[in-house]
C-alpha cells in the first residue's frame, strides 16, 4: 500500500540524518539520506454506499473542511474515495 494521504496527496519526504559527533571540533558531523514519512491514520467515514476506510494525514484530520465532512454539513468528494497512487 502506497504511504500517501488519499486527500492531501502528501507522501515521503527526502532528508537528512545528521549525527552530531562530539569528539572533536575538526571532524565534520556525517549526514546520511533517509526519508521522512508522512504522518498517516486509516480514518472511516460514511459514505452514500456505506463506510468507507480511507488513508488521512494527521494536517488534513485537523482542517475544518474535514470536520464539515465528517459531520455531514458537506458531501464527500469523489476524489477522496480514489485510492492514492505515485505519479509514475
Amino acid at each position: 500500500m502506497a504511504k500517501i494521504c488519499q486527500i492531501s496527496g502528501k507522501s515521503a519526504n527526502a532528508a537528512k540524518h545528521v549525527r552530531h559527533r562530539h569528539s572533536a571540533w575538526k571532524f565534520r558531523a556525517p549526514h546520511k539520506n533517509r526519508w521522512q514519512q508522512a504522518n498517516l491514520q486509516t480514518v472511516t467515514i460514511q459514505t452514500p454506499h456505506g463506510k468507507k476506510k480511507i488513508t488521512v494525514a494527521t494536517s488534513v484530520l485537523k482542517s475544518p473542511e474535514f470536520a464539515r465532512v465528517l459531520c455531514g454539513l458537506k458531501p464527500v468528494p469523489k476524489a477522496w474515495l480514489k485510492k492514492a497512487t505515485y505519479d509514475i
